[in-house]
């Protein structure tokens, strides 16, 4: 049987730039990672495709999931569902394959509790007025939202401290290569390392 593969959860405040790093990463030629697409009942943005960018689901069919235990993790941000559909998850970990996800903070403390020898890395913003900026630059909240948002986003840098790393992204670029840095460090962690070892040597000892 395969080494169970690792999860990856990148997470940070709404506006950040989750999405932005996360795309960046997987478009590298040397990408092994396999994204875990969220599901949402929040509408379609210009540009996203269903499938690719999020499964894109009615509310009643989302809470149908829940009552199946279908969900890795779930929150209701801003009005909508996100979460993590659990078999496709648990399908790759078991074929020894690293799992990414790119979810919001609510559901990273939920993956936390569940899947605790996960990598949990927060992105974050230079500034909070930098990440209003983000925000409104989307065009498609309007200021009571946004207001909403920013609220929002407050309470989630403050969990910070439920993370094992940091990152600041003021560019996406910058901040592709320290994800990626953590990533390769985290794998020669002992705690990683070590139960591999122990296998081989109570096969020697037998």
């Amino acid at each position: 049987m395969s080494k169970r593969g690792m999860l990856i959860v990148l997470s940070g405040p709404s506006g950040v730039g989750k999405g932005t790093v996360r795309k960046a990463i997987f478009e590298q030629d040397d990408n092994k990672f396999h994204y875990s697409i969220s599901m949402t009942t929040r509408a379609m943005r210009k540009g996203e495709v269903d499938g690719k960018d999020y499964y894109f689901v009615s509310k009643a069919e989302f809470e149908n999931e829940i009552e199946n235990g279908g969900m890795l993790e779930y929150a209701q941000y801003v009005d909508n569902y996100y979460g993590t559909p659990l078999k496709y998850v648990n399908e790759m970990l078991d074929q020894g394959k690293d799992v990414f996800l790119e979810i919001e903070v609510n559901g990273a403390m939920q993956v936390r509790e569940k899947c605790p020898d996960g990598l949990f890395i927060f992105l974050t913003p230079p500034d909070l007025m930098e990440l209003r900026h983000r925000i409104s630059g989307r065009g498609t909240d309007d200021l009571a939202t946004i207001d909403k948002r920013m609220a929002k986003a407050v309470d989630e840098i403050e969990m910070m401290q439920n993370y094992d790393y940091a990152v600041v992204n003021d560019e996406v670029a910058s901040a592709v290569e320290k994800v990626k840095t953590i990533i390769r460090a985290e794998r020669w962690r002992v705690k990683r390392f070590l139960p591999d070892y122990k296998k081989q040597l109570g096969d020697v000892l037998k």
